[in-house]
């Protein structure tokens, strides 16, 4: 038996037919395990005894009753795992946890099992996975090069066909840059999403458990069952509708994203990369993407506050009481920084990502992703203990300024570079966009069609259903509500913003409205004697479309109407009744024409309330 495609949806259907059981799975794993170890993935493997008592809890259940119904995963070595020591990469920092970590439980729970604990950077202080006492971590593809960091073990073990998914954490990159290098997802969440409760901090006001998977859809299946609020983890932050279980194929098509002016892209004199950067742009705009290049600066700026900022503090917290001659020597170094920077350093710095974060809050709001490498480039174990800071930093360039700016994101395999090794890309975007990454996510993988991984497993097709939800609405409006009209306020105030300005179906009549000001057109669909009316399209967020739909007054609301194109958006209708005091404008074509025919002064300046 050689068990190579592990996803989610294979392995429960092997275990529904009878052809695969969890416990011979697990004999199985145990012994790829092995061929493996110079590989350096573990930290504490679990040994077939210690792996008994999981197998005995899936006893009278099944995939039908326990969604993750012997699913094999690894833990990132600063996750607790109940009597499982938890290192952090230090042996003299070590404890044996008497709890599991809150995200891990909701994984027992679903049926899921722990094959063991994974190599890491020392206190998740690095992007490369060489600064551990267990050994360098190696990449998955070749074993000459980085695995990438520091969730390090967790990615190589996904990658080689170990498990199906494994935990990591991400504060500066470590969920997404051995992705990245391995040929797999990563998943890094909305701060507050994922509890850090049972996680030895790196920085605890920025860490998010981050997950790697083989597929979108595993990883899109796994943040359901973990996402789930924490009263307990002071960080924790409950998941708004718009980003609970909406993982799908998106209806629409298109999408706006933005990638950073040429200048600003680096790549550190890797010229491979670069052009399977150029070609992952080129193939996101295949898929319906609209591109725009975007001045970078103030993620770029935000990003070296993590570093070159007092942020380096919070590790010193995290470590306290570990005896400085127990670190490796470059995670020493590292804590040294910023010593002598007092409270008012720390205060300069938050002043100054705020404002950051003003800057890329519209940006954030315009777009449905922006596009970056992951990593510029991918160097060797050699050349990284040559120089383990700067290269690292290279390594962070572009992963830094995620969780100061507080974004989702999800690094996705780009193909592979002319040494034969990988490229990856990141979408990211406003938080709590999570799965409406995922699926656009989905869509990319779907359309690269690469192997799972390194084990040369064909990407299955995605399980996805067929549409997910978005954090944004978009709706028709036809009258006071255009643009520059006397109502368009209501749309922007609410962070609205136009998409386009297009005709409705040939299917619908306008009128003139009773009363005013302001005066307003009641659009009412007519199969048998209508024609295409101008429209506007104005996207919402979700979250502010409840109070605008609230202040419409009768005899308008909000229902569905047909585009020209063929698609059906929600949009003003109006009530049948107030027809009999209203006048037929239809054959002018639209509200602004109609206006334009001679409608009051007063009804284009009625101005919004005070």
């Amino acid at each position: 038996m050689s068990i190579l495609n592990l996803t989610i949806p294979a392995l429960q259907a092997a275990y529904r037919s009878g052809t695969l059981t969890p416990a011979q799975l697990l004999d199985e794993l145990l012994i790829r395990c092995d061929s493996y170890a110079e590989h350096h993935i573990w930290i504490t493997r679990l040994s077939r005894e210690q792996l008994q008592p999981y197998l005995e809890a899936l006893e009278g259940h099944s995939p039908d009753t326990l969604p993750l119904y012997g699913v094999p995963f690894a833990i990132k070595d600063n996750i607790d795992l109940a009597a499982i020591p938890t290192t952090a990469g230090c042996a003299e920092f070590a404890y044996v946890p008497s709890e599991d970590a809150f995200v891990v439980a909701q994984l027992l729970k679903a049926g899921a099992i722990p094959l063991g604990k994974t190599n890491l950077d020392q206190f998740a202080t690095g992007l490369v996975g060489v600064r551990s006492p267990w050994g360098a971590c190696r990449n998955s593809f070749n074993p000459n090069y980085l695995s990438g960091g520091s969730s390090s073990g967790s990615a190589v073990a996904v990658a080689l066909g170990l498990v199906t998914f494994a935990l990591g954490t991400d504060t500066a990159g470590s969920g997404r840059v051995p992705a990245a290098f391995n040929n797999i997802v990563g998943l890094k969440p909305s701060k507050g999403l994922l509890s850090t409760r049972g996680v030895v901090p790196a920085c605890r006001s920025l860490d998010c458990v981050s997950i790697f998977a083989a597929t979108t859809d595993d990883a899109a299946q796994v943040l359901a069952l973990t996402a789930q609020f924490d009263a307990q983890d002071a960080y924790a932050r409950p998941n708004p509708d718009t980003n609970r279980r909406n993982y799908g194929m998106p209806a629409k098509p298109a999408f706006r994203f933005a990638v950073p002016l040429a200048e600003q892209l680096q790549f550190f004199g890797n010229a491979s990369a670069q052009a399977c950067f150029a070609a992952a742009v080129e193939k996101l705009e295949g898929l319906g993407g609209e591109c725009q290049r975007l001045d970078f600066t103030p993620f770029l700026q935000a990003a070296k506050l993590l570093y070159e900022g007092p942020w380096v503090a919070e590790r010193r917290i995290a470590t306290a009481g570990v005896d400085p001659a127990a670190m490796l020597p470059v995670i020493r170094d590292i804590l040294a920084g910023q010593v002598e920077a007092k409270a008012e350093d720390l205060f300069g710095a938050q002043y100054q990502l705020q404002a950051y974060i003003q800057q890329v809050t519209p940006i954030l709001a315009h777009f449905d992703c922006l596009l970056t490498p992951t990593a510029g480039t991918l160097y060797t174990i050699a050349e990284v203990e040559a120089d383990p800071i700067r290269l690292n930093s290279h390594l962070g360039y572009y992963t830094n300024f995620m969780n100061l700016l507080d974004c989702a994101a999800v690094a996705m395999p780009a193909g592979f570079m002319e040494n034969g090794l990988p490229f990856g890309v990141t979408l990211f975007a406003r938080a709590f966009s999570d799965n409406r990454l995922l699926s656009l996510a989905n869509r990319w993988q779907q359309a690269l069609q690469l192997p799972l991984g390194a084990t040369g497993v064909a990407l299955p097709a995605s399980t996805a259903p067929a549409v997910g939800v978005d954090d944004r609405i978009e709706v028709v409006v036809c009258g006071a509500h255009l643009q520059g009209l006397p109502l368009n306020w209501q749309l922007t105030e609410r962070g609205g913003e136009l998409v386009t300005k297009t005709y409705s179906a040939a299917c619908y009549r306008l009128y003139a409205l009773a009363g005013g000001p302001p005066f307003r057109p009641g659009m009412v669909r007519d199969e048998a004697d209508g024609r295409a009316i101008e429209v506007e399209i104005w996207r919402l967020p979700t979250a502010q479309f409840g109070s605008f739909v609230a202040g419409i007054p009768a005899p308008l609301g909000i229902g569905k109407v047909e585009l020209a194109d063929g698609r059906w958006y929600s949009g003003f209708i109006c009530e049948p009744y107030a027809l009999a005091s209203a006048t037929d404008i239809t054959q002018l074509g639209g509200w602004r024409a109609y206006m334009a025919a001679g409608l009051p002064t007063k009804n284009r300046t009625t101005a919004r309330p005070h």
